[in-house]
């Protein structure tokens, strides 16, 4: 059996909200309800998008990341801009590249794969 996305919520606290900014000395979040981080309220769907993705490269996550989760985020524009990333106050845009490794991470423990992305190509 696979791993559910408690799984991933764990390694990610210890991965990533272990460094965020938005925390204080005990390890809990400062946001407020109003501006709830996004890695707990699209977990789900930020997990689908990086599963979404085999790639050595950062843009193909971020790329999945925008249609997946951005799309559906309150913070972001019809035409696809958000004030939060571009004033760089958007956790998850911050920490992406750390979320990506701790979701790889977690994936690659329950399903190790014997061909490396490279060997495909």
């Amino acid at each position: 059996m696979g791993p559910n996305v408690e799984n991933y919520r764990q390694v990610i606290q210890q991965k990533v909200c272990a460094k965020c900014i938005d925390r204080d000395s005990l390890g809990n979040c400062l946001l407020s309800e109003e501006n709830t981080c996004a890695l707990r309220t699209y977990l789900s769907r930020i997990v689908e998008a990086v599963l979404s993705v085999q790639s050595m490269m950062l843009d193909p996550y971020i790329a999945a990341l925008r249609s997946h989760v951005c799309s559906e985020c309150r913070n972001q524009s019809f035409d696809a801009t958000c004030s939060l990333r571009s004033s760089l106050d958007c956790g998850l845009d911050r920490y992406f590249p750390l979320v990506v490794e701790a979701i790889e991470e977690v994936n690659y423990a329950t399903h190790p794969v014997t061909d490396t992305v490279q060997d495909k190509q």
